[in-house]
């Protein structure tokens, strides 16, 4: 993507302007897992803060149930499957990761004057050309792997699991518990060294926590009301805690004002709650609680709206298009994404899903680059913009498992089974059952989910377009 990122560069004056981006991204946190979401066994005041006066999303799906498809989802704001990251997560002997041809959010930040930096967990490959240092991301700092028992003994011989700073090891054999200070300490340092230079930054931090091994430092343990699940408990105040020191940071620095900040998690976790949180399933699986997680926005400064629940249907590769409009980046031609320009909706311009308009957004018409091409079968069946705005589910190994439209979940398998998540967010009651009486709605959603075998062998032929044309291209 060399050739459309210097396309990109700005001059210093106006790059200057441009407002920074802070993305927390949590592992393994669970819908209700914070104050602001409705949990009563932990205090986050410092997250539910950025709530309060930001967007809390109510229905936001991660790209997958499990770690590596779901940092491919946003990395690149597409279906993991469109880049060959949809199966599993990258272990520490992978051959895969994003293809070189895909343009990520950093390259195209990076390409627009900013400093870019990635700290915490990696997890989207492991040779030299899918390292975050040829992925568009100027600073590394963090584990590349998973830390679970298959990975950290892949390790044991070299002296334990490397951390890095850049392409250096720097120390091997650091426990869970030191990550989300290390983390910490090293994005606030980096925002500083930004700060005095007056550059714009888009930082990716995405922490290790609150995936399993858990770790929490001393004078957090025991401090949640989670008994049942202490640990986890303790490790989420811990990681409201550090959310306040870069908050204060960017407040110190004097740059809140111009920062945006967005705090999400990568999946669902495992299971557990109590009765008062109805979602079903957990992360690997395609029900609600596997995908459905929290996610929030601040950036009051930048226009961004003050306590406002985002109830349409939002997703990991919406954050591509979204933060390149705020900062006023216009997403190359040729580019081709699944997110959609949620701007419009962050700055109170609508309540909904923006309009495919140029003149709503700069990027609102990216849904438009998308294949398109119906089977006779299904013309007439639902409109374009019900297609790009519908949410597919798909599972921790790629298969396509459901897909919501509106209100309205279709799972495929084993049998087509319709759910009204308004009024039964827990997947309790088959909806399908009471079919053909359930009404033309329900039609238009089975028809939503059988084309969309159209749209997986559209995303296919699209992408081997793509590798024909890179192929024909002269080296140079």
């Amino acid at each position: 993507m060399t050739i459309l990122l210097s396309s990109l560069a700005l001059p210093s004056a106006l790059a200057a302007d441009k407002p920074n981006v802070l993305f927390i991204f949590i592992d393994d946190q669970g819908y209700y897992d914070l104050g602001c979401y409705g949990a009563t066994e932990v205090k986050t005041p410092r997250i539910d803060a950025l709530a309060k006066n930001g967007v809390r999303f109510t229905d936001y799906y991660s790209a997958a149930p499990i770690c590596s498809p779901s940092r491919a989802g946003l990395i690149t704001g597409c279906y993991p499957r469109r880049t060959g990251n949809e199966i599993w997560v990258h272990r520490p002997d992978a051959t895969e990761g994003i293809p070189a041809e895909r343009l990520t959010v950093a390259e195209l930040f990076k390409g627009a004057g900013y400093a870019t930096a990635c700290i915490g967990k990696w997890h989207l490959g492991f040779k030299e050309e899918f390292l975050p240092l040829n992925q568009g991301f100027d600073h590394y700092y963090g584990i590349r792997h998973n830390m679970d028992s298959f990975e950290v003994s892949h390790f044991d011989d070299m002296g334990g699991m490397p951390f890095f700073n850049d392409e250096e090891v720097v120390e091997r054999g650091v426990g869970p518990a030191q990550l989300a200070k290390k983390y910490t300490d090293e994005a606030i340092s980096w925002i500083e060294k930004q700060a005095a230079a007056d550059k714009p930054f888009f930082l990716y931090l995405p922490h290790t926590m609150l995936h399993d091994p858990l770790g929490v430092s001393p004078e957090f343990r025991g401090s949640s009301n989670w008994t049942a699940h202490q640990e986890y408990g303790d490790a989420i105040q811990e990681m409201d805690y550090h959310v306040g020191r870069l908050m204060k940071t960017l407040e110190r620095l004097k740059i809140d004002k111009n920062t945006i900040v967005l705090y999400v998690s990568d999946n669902g976790r495992w299971p557990g709650r109590n009765d008062q949180q109805p979602l079903r399933g957990s992360k690997l699986t395609t029900y609600e609680g596997g995908l459905k997680v929290p996610a929030i926005a601040y950036g009051p400064g930048l226009g961004i709206r003050k306590g406002f629940e985002a109830g349409a249907v939002c997703h990991a590769m919406d954050w591509y298009p979204t933060l390149a409009s705020i900062a006023g980046i216009p997403i190359p031609e040729g580019v081709i994404l699944d997110g959609r320009d949620l701007s419009a909706m962050l700055e109170g311009k609508t309540d909904d899903i923006p309009a495919f308009d140029k003149s709503v957004s700069l990027n609102a018409e990216i849904p438009l680059r998308r294949w398109y091409e119906l089977d006779q079968e299904w013309s007439g069946k639902f409109t374009r913009e019900e297609y790009a705005n519908a949410f597919f589910y798909h599972g921790s190994h790629g298969a396509l498992a459901a897909v919501r439209s509106g209100k309205w979940k279709l799972a495929l398998h084993p049998n087509l089974v319709l759910y009204d998540l308004e009024n039964d967010p827990g997947e309790t009651t088959e909806v399908v059952a009471t079919w053909p009486k359930a009404g033309e709605k329900q039609a238009k959603s089975v028809a939503e989910a059988w084309r969309i075998k159209t749209k997986l062998r559209g995303m296919v032929i699209e992408f081997q377009r793509e590798m024909n044309k890179k192929a024909a291209e002269p080296r140079s």
